[in-house]
This record gives structure tokens, C-alpha cells and sequence, in this order.
């Protein structure tokens, strides 16, 4: 029988240092117990932070998808709901390997009935199969047993939707919050604090006996729940929604939330420019052009370019697609 070296101890250590390294390196790569943690490791993954808001508008559907069925009138109808599925799985397929996070508009869905939520609940097992986070933006937030019911909806192991995140309405009351703690930190909530809607100054801006606005009061309840959830990355669990059409309001509330991932809808379409967007973000202090704090919203500008309007074939408006989204990724590091 032959008799291998001895091993000595400084390589036994080494040996074991490194298998620690590893270990530790798996544990944090694969820490699913953590939306804060994934939403980081997408972000860095993917080289940026734009979130595709697939809202898909019955009548900004191109008609390269309209060939065998059309649109109809009615809101509700099979060839509505074919081409609406047509239409999202084409456009996942088109930019799944550059976005890190993709957020479905329930509102979209539930027009089309009980099957535009199956066709919802399919997209949300596609993209967890591909690796993206998922967003649900249903801005969910009621009380007691009704509020537990949106949480397993969306959280459980049994969820029809299995997402990362949704948005979560809290205007009724710090206690919107109470049915989801189970799930976190887990799972993910961006809460309504200050919206990138024109109505938002309605109530958000209004002026309280203390003198703060509504939506400053709203931040100083959240505060301790944010920071209760932090994770290896230094980034929340629990995050907020705030546009990118008030930007001094945007600067002033990531001043305040520095450990929170904000979720910035408003950029494009709605007026917001990408550098009033940014203002959201915390740049990293090793790496040049990252950003690990949040992500910037485009729904109808990478969803409906003009360049892919016209398109005569799938494969065509799909490397339109992509190489609109190219653009806009680029467009974030000028």
C-alpha cells in the first residue's frame, strides 16, 4: 500500500481557511432568506439598475403581435389575453439577460379576468426560473384577516404569484404592515411614501401640527422597521416608493433612508429625467458606476420604443427591444 506525503499543519490551515472562505462565500451568494441580499447580487450581477415595469397597454401592443388575432374592443376577451401572453413572454425572452428586476402592474392582469391572472402567475414562475426579482406592483394595504390574505396570496409557499416584492399601500396605518413581518425579511415590501403622481401633494405634501408634511411623518414610523431588516449588504428589506418627479423630495427622503432600497417610478414617460431618478441612489464607495441602494423604473420606454413599433416579425421587434435596452442601461452611466 502506498503512502501519500505527509501534509503539514500550514497547509492543513490553509487548506481549511480556504474551505471557510468558500463556505462563507455560498452562504452569502445563496442567501434566499434575504430580498435586501438578492436585490443587491441582481443589481451587481447584472451591471445595472433598471427595472422593467411590464405594463402592457392593450393599445400600445404593437401589431407585429396582431397577425392571426386582433385586439378587441372589449377589455376582456381571448384574443386579448393570447396576445397580452404572447406579448410579455416575448418580451421577458428579449431582455432577461440584461435586467435585474422586472415589475408586473397587476391592474393589467386583473382586466383580463381569471385567466389574465393565470397568465400573471405563469410570468412570475418564468421569470424566478431565469433568475430576475419580481415585483409585484399591487400596492396591497389593508387590516387584520383581509391583510393577511394579501400577504399568503403573494408570500406563502403556496402563493399562486411567487414574487420577490410587492408594493404596499400605507396610508391606512402603520399596522398595513403587521400581516407581512412574518415574511420578512425574506420578502420584500416597497411602501407608498411619496408618489410620482401630480395628487401626491393632495395629502403626501400636506402640513401637520407638528410641522412636518404627511409623508416626513410616514418615514419617522418606517424608520425602525427599516433598519430592524437590514441585511449583509447594508440594504433593507423594506423599501419605498418615491418618483422621480419631485426630486427635492426624492434627494431629502434618501437623506433620510439611507439603508432602504427605493423603488423610483416616474423617469420617461412621466416627466422625471434620469439624473433627477439618480438622486435616489447611493453611489458605491469602491466601484465606479454602481449604485446598490435602489432601482430606476422605465415601464413604457423600454416596453413600447418607436423603434420597435414597426416591426414585420418577433425576431426583429425582439432585437429591438434588446438593443433599446442597451441603450437606456448605457444612458445610466453618462
Amino acid at each position: 500500500m502506498k503512502i501519500g506525503k505527509k501534509i503539514s499543519k500550514k497547509t492543513l490551515l490553509k487548506n481549511r481557511l480556504i474551505n471557510l472562505i468558500k463556505v462563507k462565500i455560498k452562504l452569502i451568494s445563496i442567501n434566499n432568506k434575504h430580498f435586501g441580499d438578492r436585490l443587491f447580487n441582481s443589481i451587481r450581477k447584472k451591471g445595472n439598475f433598471l427595472c422593467l415595469g411590464i405594463d402592457p397597454h392593450l393599445d400600445l401592443i404593437p401589431k407585429v403581435f396582431q397577425k392571426k388575432i386582433k385586439i378587441t374592443k372589449e377589455t376582456y376577451s381571448k384574443n386579448n389575453i393570447k396576445i397580452v401572453d404572447h406579448f410579455c413572454k416575448n418580451l421577458i425572452e428579449a431582455t432577461a439577460d440584461l435586467i435585474p428586476v422586472i415589475k408586473f402592474q397587476i391592474a393589467f392582469f386583473e382586466q383580463l379576468g381569471p385567466e389574465g391572472f393565470k397568465l400573471l402567475s405563469n410570468l412570475c414562475h418564468l421569470i424566478k426560473e431565469k433568475n430576475i426579482i419580481c415585483i409585484i406592483d399591487c400596492k396591497r394595504g389593508d387590516i387584520g384577516s383581509t391583510n393577511n390574505g394579501y400577504a399568503n396570496a403573494f408570500f406563502s409557499k403556496s402563493s399562486p404569484f411567487p414574487c420577490d416584492a410587492i408594493t404596499l399601500n400605507p396610508w391606512l396605518g402603520i399596522e398595513t404592515l403587521n400581516a407581512f413581518e412574518k415574511f420578512i425579511p425574506k420578502f420584500g415590501l416597497f411602501v407608498l411614501v411619496h408618489t410620482s403622481n401630480p395628487g401626491a401633494k393632495d395629502l403626501q405634501e400636506q402640513m401637520t401640527i407638528n410641522n412636518k408634511k404627511l409623508y416626513e411623518v410616514l418615514i419617522n414610523k418606517l424608520t425602525p422597521i427599516i433598519n430592524k431588516n437590514i441585511g449583509n449588504y447594508k440594504l433593507s428589506s423594506i423599501g419605498i416608493v418615491t418618483g422621480a418627479t419631485f426630486p427635492k423630495e426624492l434627494k431629502s427622503i434618501r437623506k433620510k433612508l439611507p439603508h432602504s432600497p427605493f423603488l423610483i417610478p416616474g423617469y420617461g414617460a412621466q416627466g422625471g429625467s434620469l439624473n433627477d431618478a439618480k438622486l435616489g441612489l447611493i453611489p458605491d464607495e469602491k466601484y465606479k458606476n454602481k449604485f446598490n441602494s435602489g432601482i430606476i423604473n422605465s415601464s413604457r420606454g423600454l416596453c413600447f420604443p418607436n423603434s420597435a413599433k414597426n416591426c414585420i416579425d418577433i425576431s426583429s421587434w425582439k432585437n429591438e427591444i434588446y438593443k433599446n435596452l442597451e441603450k437606456n442601461i448605457s444612458d445610466l452611466f453618462v
